[in-house]
């Protein structure tokens, strides 16, 4: 059975698209953190982290990196922290988060956000990918 990410992958499961490629997608984070908070996956469905091959481990990492970046450019915040963790679904996931303090990593705290702030942000953190 398609994880709820792969879903969204194929379009069943509506979300708020920052960058995909061929291998790679990262989406808003609809509870999220902080503003910002972008999740960032294989579009090959693969539970744990370090099943992923070398290759596709280094792909997710770099494809991350390149979201980082681009939120870095939009968001103001500290720095952008970064946590793979995800017991929640089976599917590999970065969690690229906004850091204003250290709590904002803790996933305790949620931020929320208006339909129309969540597409105000996914588009200026889209529009500052590279």
């Amino acid at each position: 059975m398609a994880s709820i990410f792969t879903k969204i992958i194929n379009g069943e499961i509506p979300s708020y698209k920052i960058a995909e490629d061929d291998n790679y997608f990262a989406f808003l984070d609809i509870n999220p953190n902080t503003k910002g908070h972008t999740l960032v996956i294989p579009k090959r469905e693969e539970n744990k982290l370090f099943d992923l091959s070398i290759e596709e481990y280094d792909g997710l990492m770099s494809f991350s990196y390149r979201v980082a970046k681009a939120i870095e450019k939009t968001i103001p915040c500290e720095r952008i922290g970064m946590s793979v963790i995800g017991l929640e679904v089976p599917h590999v996931h970065v969690h690229l988060i906004p850091l204003h303090t250290m709590e904002n990593i803790r996933f305790v705290k949620k931020e929320k956000l208006t339909k129309e702030e969540f597409v105000a942000v996914a588009e200026g953190i889209a529009k500052n990918f590279v």
